[in-house]
């Protein structure tokens, strides 16, 4: 056996045999070329998949109605208030003088040697409400907070930190005035509807004595106590728009003008301000041109990946591709076909200045679009996004789906949504007394809820703000998001909850105070609304009324307390929702998905017979090394013989 091959030979085998196996590694070579263009055609359907999902991104911000009726607000003394505007405003301009600011009410304690110093220990109880002719009535949308003070916390610091850490609409600080420490307490939120009244269950068995936890109770209604002192009063924000005197709770007003926000910065009686309002025209315009620079990025990313250069005689990598060639066409149609109804008085692209030049791409025309957006006849939104336009106030279109048919809809409304109440039979009992008409169990919407009144005496409207405010504070209601309206007719206490439909629904389970406030209450549970789209009847959830056949998709949101004929629907999809629908298609269909997957099965493809040739080379190579090492040694066997013989001949004698 020879242990290295030539030796017995001496011919170079490991030479022969590579270039032996060279010449048979040809298909090999040719494997890895074709392999790597199927690489190249995978990379290039991925930079498509992604241009288009970047064409998309801009689809959606341009599907949204907003985009083209936003308004600008601008006021002309910009030291005095800034404001912004939503889509709802009306465009003009509006006088403002600003005579007062909204205040929070603070409240100051007595000096205190140092902030060490003990006050005392108990339960302080916040309430929010409005200060009047020496009556306090309480703020039905704040509920009442209790925050425990215990021994260990009974210093001026340590109070303070409890208030603070309470989250309890209201925030503690210490100040030293050179003479001593004072707590001050002030509500976090502005407005008269939000002052504090104070009061404490002392542990030394005086609630309103200047020693103890009493010392901090502010009460400046007729015949309360106020051992804390008033620093500054809680106030509304006072001004006058068109001559019409307004009072707000907060600086922040956003209910003043339909759709405006204003926030007040100072005030400045006497003088008057002029607030405008007008159409973001050079918003749209953005809007618009950045549509047209994402398709035109779409476009150059297909022309990449698909010229042929005739200069050159070079083809790209996706030439002649008829996926390619699909997607191009059907979006270049999608742009070009007018709509089939608009309703804003506008099918067309070409209408605000968007065409298609020699070379594929889009050029927009600026002042096309600037003619439109003057004329109050023309609404660019129903041509990019998809705009349900309503005839009936009270009626507004909320969205659609692609699945919705352009055309004019019909409503009748055979029911109006209602919201669930309960309504006592008989006039609530006045006084409240603690254990004995003071509790109240509530199911609201499906939620439980257990809740606690105040001692006192009260008016009807008095004591309906006390369980409006103590229900809509219950953790269990409020970290659900439900609300509810607690009112009074003759007497009767009705509850309301916020929620429209047939999950909304109240019920007075149980608690002590049911039947002195309640009576045997009457409950009623709301229902949705119900109704038809074009004669077919659609669904109802709340106020929300969803369309099926043709309206499938439609979703209105019903108000206004009237049944039967409530108008029509103008429906259009435009062209930013058309083709967020072709380019959504292609992105989650098989169109590019199908080619991917072909391209991935050829490389597996390619991987099978690379393993498999790589197999028959091994045992290819293997075959002639094993020829080698046979000619080898016999080669070895003949060259042992001749060297025998040779030495056995030259041992013969010669003849003399």
């Amino acid at each position: 056996m020879l242990s290295s091959p030539g030796i017995g030979s001496g011919l170079d085998v490991n030479g022969i045999v590579s270039q032996l196996m060279k010449a048979e590694s040809q298909p090999l070579t040719a494997l890895d070329a074709k392999e790597a263009k199927q690489q190249t055609r995978l990379t290039a359907f991925g930079t498509l998949k992604g241009a288009l999902s970047s064409f998309q991104s801009n689809l959606v911000a341009l599907s949204d109605p907003a985009k083209f009726t936003a308004v600008t607000a601008n006021f002309s003394d910009t030291t005095l208030a800034s404001a912004s505007a939503s889509s709802s405003a009306v465009t003009g301009s509006h006088s403002v003088e600003i005579q007062t600011l909204a205040q929070a009410q603070k409240l100051k304690s007595a000096n205190f040697t140092n902030t060490s110093a003990a006050v005392g220990s108990g339960t302080l109880t916040i309430q929010f409400g409005t200060y009047n002719s020496g009556a306090f009535t309480l703020n039905p949308d704040k509920a009442a907070q209790s925050i425990v003070i215990s021994p260990s916390n009974s210093s001026l610091s340590g109070i303070r930190d409890a208030i603070n850490q309470a989250n309890a609409g209201v925030t503690a600080s210490i100040v030293n005035d050179g003479t001593g420490n004072r707590l001050v307490v002030a509500s976090q939120d502005t407005g008269l509807s939000n002052a504090l009244k104070i009061t404490a269950t002392d542990t030394d068995g005086n609630n309103t004595d200047n020693a103890g936890l009493s010392q901090l109770v502010y009460d400046a209604s007729t015949g309360g106590t106020t051992n804390l002192t008033q620093t500054m009063a809680a106030s509304n924000a006072t001004l006058v728009i068109d001559g019409i005197s307004i009072s707000k709770a907060s600086n922040n007003i956003t209910d003043a003008i339909e759709g405006v926000t204003l926030n007040l910065l100072k005030a400045n009686p006497g003088t008057t301000s002029t607030l405008n309002l007008s159409r973001d025209t050079a918003g749209i315009q953005n809007v618009v041109s950045s549509f047209v620079k994402s398709f035109n990025d779409l476009n150059k990313t297909i022309v990449g990946l698909s010229k042929y250069d005739a200069a050159t005689k070079q083809a790209s990598i996706l030439t002649g591709d008829s996926t390619v060639r699909s997607i191009q066409t059907r979006i270049r149609s999608a742009i070009s076909d007018p709509l089939t109804t608009a309703g804003g008085g506008l099918s067309m692209l070409s209408e605000v200045g968007i065409s298609f030049q020699s070379d594929g791409t889009l050029q927009f025309d600026s002042s096309k679009l600037s003619n439109v957006l003057s004329d109050p006849t023309k609404d660019i939104s129903t041509l990019f996004a998809s705009v349900g336009k309503t005839s009936d106030s009270l009626v507004s279109f909320t969205s659609a789906t692609s699945d919705t048919v352009n055309g004019k809809y019909s409503l009748n409304i055979s029911r109006v949504a209602t919201q669930g109440t309960t309504i006592g039979d008989t006039a609530a009992a006045l006084t409240i007394n603690a254990g004995i008409n003071d509790s109240l169990n509530l199911t609201v919407d499906g939620v439980n809820a257990n809740i606690k009144l105040a001692s006192g005496t009260y008016t009807a409207t008095s004591l309906a703000a006390e369980i409006q405010s103590k229900i809509n504070g219950a953790s269990a209601l409020s970290s659900a998001g439900i609300k509810v309206a607690v009112s009074e007719s003759a007497g009767k206490l009705a509850i309301t909850s916020n929620r429209y439909g047939s999950a909304s629904a109240v019920s007075i389970t149980g608690g002590n105070g049911k039947s002195d406030l309640f009576g045997t209450p009457v409950e009623t549970a709301g229902v949705d609304v119900a109704g038809t789209i074009n004669g077919i009847a659609a669904t109802g959830s709340g106020q929300t009324l969803t369309g099926t056949g043709e309206s499938n998709g439609l979703v209105l949101n019903v108000t206004g307390s009237s049944t039967g004929d409530r108008g029509e629907i103008d429906f259009a999809q435009g062209f930013a929702a058309k083709l967020n629908t072709l380019v959504g298609d292609m992105l989650d269909g098989q169109l590019i998905d199908s080619r991917i997957d072909g391209i991935n099965s050829s490389i597996k493809d390619i991987g099978s017979q690379r393993d498999a040739l790589n197999q028959r080379l091994a045992d290819t190579e293997k075959r002639i090394r094993a020829q080698f090492t046979a000619l080898d040694t016999t080669i070895a066997s003949m060259t042992q013989t001749s060297n025998f013989l040779q030495q056995q001949l030259s041992k013969l004698p010669t003849s003399g």
